[in-house]
C-alpha cells in the first residue's frame, strides 16, 4: 500500500474529528504483527485492538479483541451458530476494506459493511490502540470514546 493513506484511514479520521473524540495518531514503521504494532507505538500489547475478519456460511463478521490474546475458533463459531468458519483472505481484505493484513481497523457498520463482535477483553483496558487501515500509522484513543462510535455485539471468544 505504499505511503499513500488508503480510505478508510480517512473514513476513521473523519469519524473521530466529526464525534469530537480526542486521539493520538502515530506514523511508525510497518508493524504487521500485534507485537511489531506494540513495540511502534510504545505501548502495551494488552490496549491494542486485534481486528479478524471471519467468513462463516451467510457473512463476513468482524471480531475485536485485546492483541495480548488468542481467538478461540470454537467459542466463535458457537457465537455464530455455524459449523464452518475460515479467515478473510488477502483479497477479500483488499476488496472489502482497501487494507492488507494486519492493518484492519476495529470498526464494524459505520466504516465496514460487517457486524462488530467486540471481546469483554477490550472492556478491561482504559484505551485502545489500532492500526487504521494500514501498517505504518496507528490511531490510540478511550474505550470509553471507541465505544460511542461503535455499536458491538459484547462477547467471549478470547482463549
Amino acid at each position: 500500500m505504499g505511503d499513500i493513506e488508503p480510505d478508510i484511514t480517512k473514513q476513521i479520521r473523519a469519524l473521530l474529528n466529526e464525534n469530537r473524540i480526542e486521539f493520538e495518531e502515530i506514523d511508525h514503521e510497518p508493524a504487521i504483527t500485534c507485537q511489531q504494532s506494540a513495540k511502534a507505538r510504545g505501548c502495551s500489547q494488552e490496549i491494542g485492538g486485534k481486528s479478524i475478519l471471519f467468513k462463516d456460511r451467510s457473512d463476513f463478521r468482524l471480531f475485536v479483541m485485546s492483541a495480548a490474546l488468542q481467538i478461540d475458533s470454537k467459542k466463535v463459531r458457537k457465537i455464530l451458530k455455524s459449523s464452518w468458519l475460515r479467515f478473510a483472505t488477502t483479497e477479500e481484505l483488499r476488496e472489502m476494506a482497501g487494507v492488507e493484513k494486519g492493518a484492519l481497523p476495529p470498526f464494524g457498520r459505520d466504516i465496514l459493511p460487517v457486524d462488530l463482535y467486540l471481546d469483554e477483553s477490550i472492556l478491561k483496558n482504559d484505551k485502545i490502540a489500532f492500526n487504521a487501515g494500514m501498517a505504518t500509522k496507528s490511531f490510540i484513543m478511550t474505550v470509553k470514546d471507541y465505544l460511542k462510535l461503535i455499536d458491538p455485539i459484547i462477547c467471549s471468544f478470547a482463549k
